[in-house]
């Protein structure tokens, strides 16, 4: 197996978490590289499903080690939510397994306040935050202002720190947004108990990788949302605040691009998103809303119903430059079934003009004609059949020409949402 970094190849919610648990089997470690507790994998095993937000998909398979690197921001009262979750389950039952980087960020209250009242006096200019306090935690990471878990393992520093930032963030809440200020004694409190409870998973997490590795371990890295909700290289201003990208992988989890074999894109056999922002091939009529019902297509960690659309091209062959995918994994297959034509964007067209890349001018892209070609669709249900070669004649045919359409082998179909019910190529 070696390094395997998964990535999403469209918006996000592209059932990475389903492929990162298949895969997770055959690893040592899985690590999440980025993001925080706005992005959300659900996994189904059997008839239990379970939905993560910070703790990694390879939490699901008996000793594997799970962790939190670097470039995540984590909020640690949703972190310990999650862990006591888990622990009633069974899993997480050995400290070792979960390891959480000393330099990872935290989210902290005033982060969320700031969000939500941010996003609250956009008005119809909204972004589409989850309100999850992801951006301001970012946003003082780049400052120099952030507050790490290394920090609140040493309660002098931390408190001199809050101490620090409240006074800034307290005037800004209060003269800017009019919302109220916080208490930093209550914060302390708080954040100390959330430091007992997690300290024993704090560690140099980016050494730990860089030893497993050099020993041969096999580790698996798992991206949250998806390539065009990256802060450089997606739809901005509607996107998230990291890099969603493979590239992401070395400066969040602290390697070397030396060390990335493999980098697998997830895709949904059609395209989905969340929230605010351009959406080319989006269906708003009854067909959308099949795809929505049928697909589940509702926010993991929202509860959002989801924009859903035709596939697009141009996102998922961007997508296979940026990252250099050696793989792509299609999930929902299964969905289209009973849709004849399907219809595949290949191109876009603004002002007369045909091109195949994703424009960066945010008027342009929020104007672009999606260039169709319609496929034959199939009737027969999917969910039971486990080859290739078993799939419709004209499914066979929709794969292949989205391998010609984004240059890039498919190797994994997903035809439901159950473990089993995987094609591997």
């Amino acid at each position: 197996m070696g390094t395997i970094v998964v990535v999403g190849a469209q918006w996000g919610d592209e059932g990475k978490g389903k492929v990162v648990d298949l895969l997770a089997s055959e690893a040592d470690v899985v690590v999440r590289f980025h993001g925080g507790n706005n992005a959300g994998h659900t996994l189904m095993v059997g008839s239990e499903l379970t939905v993560l937000h910070l703790v990694p998909s390879g939490v699901l398979h008996a000793g594997k080690v799970c962790v939190i690197a670097g470039g995540t921001v984590v909020d640690p009262e949703v972190l310990i939510e999650e862990i006591e979750s888990l622990r009633k389950r069974g899993f997480l039952s050995d400290p070792s397994s979960l390891k959480i980087s000393e330099q990872a960020h935290l989210i902290m209250p005033y982060h969320k306040a700031i969000d939500l009242a941010r996003e609250k006096r956009r008005g119809s200019g909204k972004i589409g935050t989850t309100g999850r306090g992801i951006g301001p935690a970012y946003e003082d990471k780049v400052a120099r202002t952030g507050i790490r878990f290394v920090d609140l393992i040493d309660e002098t520093l931390f408190r001199a720190k809050l101490e620090r930032n409240l006074r800034e963030k307290n005037l800004y809440l209060r003269c800017v947004l009019e919302e109220k200020e916080m208490s930093g004694e209550e914060i302390l409190s708080r954040y100390l108990r959330f430091r007992d409870l997690l300290g024993q998973y704090v560690t140099d997490t980016a050494l730990y990788l860089h030893r497993a590795i050099g020993e041969g371990k096999r580790v698996l890295f798992e991206g949250a949302q998806g390539m065009m909700l990256d802060v450089d290289h997606g739809t901005y201003p509607f996107v998230t605040s990291s890099n969603t990208v493979a590239g992401g992988v070395c400066a969040g989890a602290g390697i070397s691009p030396r060390m990335v074999d493999e980098v697998i894109g997830i895709c949904k056999a059609y395209t989905t998103r969340v929230g605010s922002g351009p959406f080319p091939t989006e269906l708003d009529n009854e067909l959308g809303e099949r795809l929505r019902e049928e697909g589940r297509e509702f926010g993991s960690t929202t509860g959002r119903p989801r924009r859903c659309g035709w596939f697009d091209a141009v996102v998922v062959r961007q997508a296979a430059r940026l990252n250099g995918l050696t793989g792509l994994a299609i999930t929902k297959l299964d969905v289209l079934s009973g849709i004849d034509p399907i219809r595949v964007c290949r191109a876009y067209r603004y002002d007369g003009a045909e091109f195949a890349h994703v424009p960066a001018n945010e008027r342009v892209m929020a104007a672009v004609e999606p260039v169709f070609e319609d496929l034959p669709g199939w009737k027969e249900p999917l969910g039971d059949l486990r080859r290739l070669e078993e799939l419709p004649a004209a499914a066979r045919r929709y794969i292949h020409r989205l391998e010609e359409l984004t240059g890039t082998r498919v190797c994994m179909i997903s035809v439901g949402a159950g473990r089993e019910q995987t094609i591997r190529l």
